[in-house]
């Protein structure tokens, strides 16, 4: 009753303004000339975006001419060989207005450089590089996923939706070693295997066996790998390639290090296709202070596209990057506490980290989840945001597992403040425990397209992805959330 007649000044007025309106309107001679409403579209901003997270090899197959390359036919574990998604299908999807409805207002999109031509197993079962975080070439594009005309009409199509798009980098390790696939050489240690003790045993190690690690920390100059300059001149651009890096260690100044090649072949993306952001790969896992000079380089790519293309410029934000710092936690604010050490990653070139909190707080109340976030963002992290998800493609222990809460997972998500990642089929219901898959593969199956006229988990996919279509539109429409 107190809430009621708190309201009923409020009540009073408007009702008292409606008939004073309908008075006015009633007692002209000539009715009012109608006054077109122009919509004025709310202004985008990173640290509410609404991020759809997508494996490029398991959303939508643009194209099955595509789907085999390099002879990668022998036999995968369930789920680890490729499965025929692509840039292109990616390009249909916004095309059709998918994202669109969705509310979604950047793309990201697991790496499409060429991975390694071999297989592993890793003891989850052979495996190919589908994933796309097993580099053998960071200058090209992985035929599988896609071609370069492919990449750049994505990347057009998505601007003209109103949606960014942001690569996904490695600079921390190649793929792992195979018959086809030689060791970098001087560019990578393969051991020891990192423990996890300290800030070292984290950084200058190998996430596991037979995955090479870049000697990130090293100024000491290195050649080019041999197979490296054998791939590139059979594929006739030996000449240009090299003297694109002589151009670039000239302007920078930098020594031939592993990372700085890297850095520029990863800036290359930006200047020529004109990404709006990095996702980092394995943040935690590399001295902080290259991310900071390749935030630097990105900076100086991303002024070079907006010059080279003013009329694709969407607006006048920075170049975005946000990291995975893996286990970092919104209630650490700006710090990642490695036990005998401290970083602030955001003063490291980081406009944001991805929050791996969300998937626990969201099993408390919505007050105290959006009360907590709020007072955060807006205290020790002012001017810096995060990057909050529910489920993920490497994290075994998500919310909500078994899908039986997706209604309460895009509510939470999705108004919870800070920006919010939607990954690939949260929308839809998706399974995330798929029968006689081992390891991350049960996280990672087809978008579940073939499901639309259904159920899955024992819920109407039509009604779940309304469910997210709505929230995700609101948001959109509210940056203030």
């Amino acid at each position: 009753m107190k809430r009621f007649s708190a309201l009923l000044p409020a009540r009073i007025a408007v009702i008292a303004g409606f008939f004073l309106l309908a008075f006015v309107f009633s007692h002209c001679k000539t009715p009012p000339a109608a006054t077109p409403l122009k919509l004025v579209q709310p202004p985008f901003l990173w640290e509410n975006a609404n991020v759809y997270f997508l494996l490029t090899d398991r959303f939508n197959n643009g194209t099955m001419g595509n789907d085999v390359s390099f002879g990668r036919t022998d036999p995968s574990a369930k789920l680890r060989g490729f499965m025929g998604g692509d840039i292109k299908g990616i390009s249909q999807k916004i095309e059709e207005g998918y994202f669109d409805k969705l509310g979604i207002t950047a793309i990201w999109f697991t790496p499409v450089v060429e991975q390694i031509h071999g297989q592993v197993d890793e003891g989850t079962g052979p495996t190919y590089g589908y994933h796309g975080y097993w580099t053998k070439d960071w200058t090209r594009l992985d035929p599988n996923f896609g071609t370069e005309q492919e990449l750049a009409e994505m990347v057009d199509l998505a601007h003209r939706h109103g949606i960014r798009v942001l690569l996904d980098v490695v600079i921390n390790h190649t793929g792992p070693v195979t018959e086809q696939d030689p060791l970098w050489a001087d560019w990578a240690r393969t051991g020891p295997r990192c423990v996890y003790k300290g800030y070292e045993s984290t950084v200058t190690c190998t996430l596991v066996d037979n995955l090479p690690d870049i000697k990130t920390e090293s100024d000491q100059p290195v050649d080019l790998p041999p197979f490296l300059l054998e791939k590139w001149k059979k594929e006739g651009r030996l000449a240009r390639e090299m003297a694109e890096l002589d151009a670039f260690f000239q302007r920078t100044g930098y020594p031939r290090a592993p990372r700085f090649y890297i850095i520029k072949w990863l800036t290359d993306y930006i200047r020529k296709y004109g990404v709006d952001g990095y996702r980092c790969d394995t943040a935690k896992h590399i001295e902080e202070n290259v991310w900071a000079e390749l935030r630097k380089e990105a900076d100086i790519a991303f002024r070079d596209w907006k010059k080279a293309n003013p009329g694709k410029v969407l607006d006048d934000n920075e170049f975005y990057m946000v990291g995975e710092v893996y286990f970092y936690q919104i209630s650490g604010g700006r710090l990642y506490d490695f036990g005998d050490r401290k970083v602030d990653y955001f003063s490291h070139g980081f406009s944001s980290l991805i929050n791996f909190e969300l998937k626990s707080d969201a099993n408390r109340d919505y007050e105290s989840i959006f009360s907590k976030y709020s007072s955060l963002l807006y205290g020790p992290l002012k001017g810096k945001s995060v990057l909050n998800y529910l489920t993920s493609h490497d994290d075994g222990e998500p919310f909500d597992k078994k899908r039986e809460r997706p209604f309460e997972a895009g509510t939470k998500l999705l108004l919870c403040p800070g920006a919010a990642q939607v990954y690939y089929g949260d929308e839809t219901n998706r399974s995330l425990i798929i029968e006689g898959t081992s390891g991350d593969a049960t996280l990672r199956s087809f978008m579940n397209w073939d499901q639309f006229g259904g159920s899955s988990s024992g819920f109407a996919v039509r009604e779940v992805l309304e469910h997210w279509q709505k929230l995700g539109r609101f948001r959109r429409a509210h940056p203030a959330v």
